[in-house]
């Protein structure tokens, strides 16, 4: 009963490990063993195996020595036959190219190495059990390959949503690998980068060797720490763009760097904002002057005017004297006009908001200025937006914004050119824009044109762009600059738009 027991749990066990016997196997085995030898080497073997070995592996066959063979343990369709003795097995089964003994029976083992074969390779009982063992390590490598990749792609996946763009650099700062948000915004394939100096792709083409700025990867290179630096672009369509750029040592087993990694991030918003803080902070200085200046300095300069006034007019003064007077009298006047200026930039916007349409407003300024245009060789063209909302602003000072923007363009084309004035909206803002085809704006001072007392005409307070921006701010609008030097500016400024609700509700 014990024999029937054994030879049926081993038929059953069998037939989890054969299909299709032999067909497309590497090595077609034969095992040699009693019932509890070959029971254990099943149980080892199916716990052991894997998926990959088991396709190069095919048990066509079992011998059992001296065991009387069970017709229940024969099932051609699902179970490995048994045969009493290994010669009948092989007889079977000429396709066997292995044979593998499991009982360890040292008179077996002498009897089948006498008689099988050179084409059969014969595996004893402790092979069999170290190859089992190969197996199991096969199996843990497996499992950690499986947790590497799961890990390594779960980083990809990390870095590659990351909004800032990251690149892989040798020593030498040449880009080794990128993540997603570099090949995005680069619009290139990761072959067109690897291999290129990093500031070709975090800097300017023009400057491809980080020669004439801080280079944050040489910097890391050389002390082994961190290093950042700010570096700034103008891009395709002429704004200005601000970026950090963050480096970081990537040290081998001996603590020496052999790989950096560069991190850009872009901080326009962020400098934006800044240069605003910074402009208002700048306003507050100018507004204290200026109540200095108009009582400390205003109330003179009315006496000395006065008093050359004067002596112009006496008839005891000689012509010579005459005109030394009307000089004081009219450099006094510019310095009043100056302090009159700066005392009205300082100063709210106190002018009344109303209706403007801006069309009209394009049409009647671009008539008066079309003069100005004219004598200097430039060809002013107007091109109106008919569906456009009116403007919720004052139409005294927004004139004086286009006029202040179209004489800067003239004086940009002191040789003739293209002026273009338009209108346009968007949901949020209605749009007037200035283009010239002028010398452009240098990035070295793109920063600075909106500051109170910068300019590059060498006359004038510098306070015409300061004073656009701080009317159309007040009003809950915004300007933008976008020039590129040699190929011209345009000026936009984005409007609020009149809103279709009750007066009395607005008022409130």
């Amino acid at each position: 009963m014990w024999e029937m027991q054994e030879c049926t749990t081993f038929r059953l066990e069998v037939n989890l490990l054969r299909d299709d016997y032999h067909d497309g196997k590497r090595y077609v085995i034969g095992v040699i063993g009693d019932i509890p030898a070959l029971l254990t080497f099943w149980e080892m073997f199916k716990d052991q195996s894997n998926d990959e070995v088991l396709k190069e592996i095919g048990v066509v066959a079992a011998a059992l020595p001296g065991e009387t063979v069970l017709p229940t343990a024969y099932d051609m369709d699902r179970s490995i036959p048994t045969y009493a003795g290994f010669k009948k097995m092989l007889d079977a089964h000429p396709e066997i190219n292995m044979v593998i003994e499991a009982t360890g029976r040292k008179a077996l083992v002498y009897e089948l190495r006498q008689y099988l074969p050179p084409s059969i390779t014969l595996v004893e009982r402790g092979a069999a059990n170290f190859f089992i063992n190969l197996l199991s390590s096969n199996k843990l490598w497996v499992a950690c390959k499986v947790d590497l990749l799961h890990t390594q792609n779960m980083l990809k996946t990390i870095i590659d949503q990351m909004d800032e763009e990251i690149l892989f650099l040798d020593k030498d700062g040449n880009v080794m690998d990128a993540n997603q948000t570099v090949f995005r915004k680069t619009g290139k394939k990761k072959r067109q980068l690897v291999g290129k100096a990093y500031c070709e792709i975090f800097t300017t083409t023009e400057d491809p060797e980080c020669s004439s700025r801080k280079d944050p990867v040489r910097e890391t290179v050389r002390t082994g720490e961190p290093a950042e630096s700010l570096t700034s672009v103008v891009d395709g369509t002429g704004r200005m763009l601000y970026y950090r750029i963050y480096t970081q040592p990537i040290m081998d087993e001996d603590g020496q760097i052999n790989h950096v990694v560069a991190m850009r991030r872009d901080i326009t918003q962020r400098t934006s904002m800044e240069q605003r803080l910074q402009q208002a902070e700048k306003l507050a200085s100018v507004g204290e002057l200026s109540t200095y200046m108009a009582h400390e300095i205003r109330n003179p300069l009315f006496t000395i005017s006065g008093f050359a006034n004067s002596l112009v007019r006496s008839e005891s003064i000689d012509e010579k004297a005459r005109e030394k007077l009307t000089i004081i009298l009219k450099e006094s006047k510019r310095l009043d006009d100056v302090l009159r200026n700066l005392m009205n930039f300082t100063r709210p916007t106190s002018a009344q908001v109303s209706e403007v349409d801006i069309n009209q407003l394009i049409t009647a300024t671009m008539d008066v200025m079309s003069l100005p245009c004219t004598n200097q060789n430039v060809t002013a063209t107007i091109d109106l937006d008919p569906d456009l909302a009116k403007v919720k602003a004052n139409p005294d000072l927004i004139k004086q914004c286009l006029i202040n923007l179209v004489k800067n363009s003239l004086e940009a084309m002191k040789d003739g050119g293209k002026l273009l004035v338009s209108s346009t909206m968007n949901t949020d803002y209605v749009h007037l824009t200035v283009e010239d085809t002028g010398h452009g704006i240098p990035a070295d001072i793109r920063d600075q044109v909106f500051s109170p007392f910068f300019s590059t005409k060498g006359k004038g307070a510098g306070l015409g762009l300061a004073q656009i921006h701080k009317i159309v701010d007040e009003i809950g609008g915004a300007v933008d600059l976008i020039s590129k030097e040699h190929m011209g500016t345009k000026v936009i400024l984005h409007l609020p738009p009149l809103l279709a609700v009750a007066q009395e509700d607005e008022s409130e």
